[in-house]
């Protein structure tokens, strides 16, 4: 079972739209898929039940309330996307991090977001799966635009931290709508939304690795 966690110490930087988008591209693989929502505000599983009328319905979890989930999971899930709770640090995600393949972490351009996002990858580094090696950290750079000096200070800056960026993901209110129908960017083939579509690539090919 692939194994995803979405986790940042800062909301607001698009941790569940990046989970819900990945589970929406694993169903829609074929994959029998699982969301676990430990966010207390809960916009995982409501996306996930606006979802559920279609062939690509994802499962939503309860994740708020310590290891309780495991025992909701289904023993044939293929891959499991996290929605970690906004604002905590490593060893609160402990039950997560211990199965995880990969914890993807949001940042956005903006001093304060950055500032914000280091303690918690400070946190992530004591990690014992994370110093051994087991257990890869990847940045997702989020609501970019790449025409403007923040976006791309900040890329060079996230560039030198000991994790690779991951995936550059445009600003968009795409993603805002997608997420109120239950929808996401792979669930369209129109060529409206094909560069965004494109935005994710790097993403999805460095977690098959």
């Amino acid at each position: 079972m692939k194994t995803i966690v979405v986790a940042s110490s800062k909301g607001g930087v698009g941790k569940s739209t990046i989970a819900t988008h990945l589970a929406a591209q694993a169903a829609l693989s074929g994959q029998r898929t699982v969301l676990v929502d430990a966010d207390p505000q809960g916009s995982a599983t409501r996306w996930a039940q606006r979802r559920a009328g279609l062939d690509s319905a994802v499962l939503p979890i309860d994740g708020s309330a310590g290891r309780g989930w495991q025992r909701q999971l289904p023993q044939d899930t293929q891959t499991l996307v996290v929605d970690a709770a906004a604002g905590a640090m490593a060893p609160a995600l402990a039950p997560f991090l211990e199965r995880a393949d990969a914890v993807l972490v949001p940042v956005l351009p903006s001093t304060l977001d950055i500032e914000a996002t280091v303690p918690f990858l400070d946190t992530l580094a004591r990690t014992a799966r994370v110093r051994r090696g087991e257990l890869r950290v990847g940045l997702v750079g989020n609501k970019l635009r790449p025409w403007t000096n923040a976006s791309q200070q900040a890329l060079d800056l996230w560039r030198q931290w000991p994790y690779p960026l991951a995936a550059q993901l445009r600003d968009s209110q795409a993603y805002a709508l997608l997420t109120g129908l239950g929808k996401s960017l792979f669930d369209y083939h129109s060529a409206q939304v094909r560069e965004h579509q494109d935005d994710w690539q790097p993403l999805l090919r460095w977690l098959r690795k």
